[in-house]
């Protein structure tokens, strides 16, 4: 911070200090960007809070409310289509009631938020799963592995899941 970065990238945010010090950088005005591996928006902003000890989530839950402008999180296919993968984007934009949901610990209505927030961007990973799915690029099998809402995906399968029948 002393070399006054506009934009600073944490490679990993593994620990307390690492979380700590981004979200100081943040709250001075720094375009802060960090990776965590988080299988959802939601448990990003989960796995941030519950890093710090539980005397002070309710401090970092409302500084995350103000700081936090969006979560990217993403899940990596093997392409049917062709050789490689591609990239299912869960995408959340920190709106005035993702920040509330956020402050008053209700991140588990994250996903909602995210539904009804398509038309400024938002998109939750099943959606994304599902227009990959769509444009014949990964198959459903994976599709089904990947998801959050696997029964949205198990109609699609040749076998389904013993669970489910």
């Amino acid at each position: 911070l002393r070399e006054d970065p506009d934009v600073i990238l944490v490679g990993e945010m593994r620990d307390l200090e690492t979380i700590r010090l981004a979200m100081t950088a943040s709250e001075t005005g720094h375009l802060v960007f960090g990776t965590l591996h988080t299988s959802s928006a939601a448990k990003t902003v989960d796995r941030i809070i519950d890093v710090f000890p539980a005397e002070q989530q309710n401090k970092v839950r409302a500084t995350l409310s103000e700081a936090l402008k969006g979560v990217v999180a993403q899940n990596l296919f093997k392409r049917i289509d062709q050789k490689g993968r591609c990239a299912a984007l869960e995408i959340l934009v920190c709106t005035p009631a993702v920040s509330n949901l956020i402050r008053d610990a209700k991140t588990f209505q994250i996903a909602s938020q995210m539904q009804t927030g398509k038309n400024i961007g938002m998109q939750t990973l099943d959606d994304a799963i599902q227009d990959l799915l769509t444009k014949k690029w990964i198959a459903p099998e994976e599709a089904y592995e990947k998801a959050i809402d696997k029964n949205r995906f198990a109609k699609l399968l040749k076998t389904p899941p013993d669970a489910l029948q």
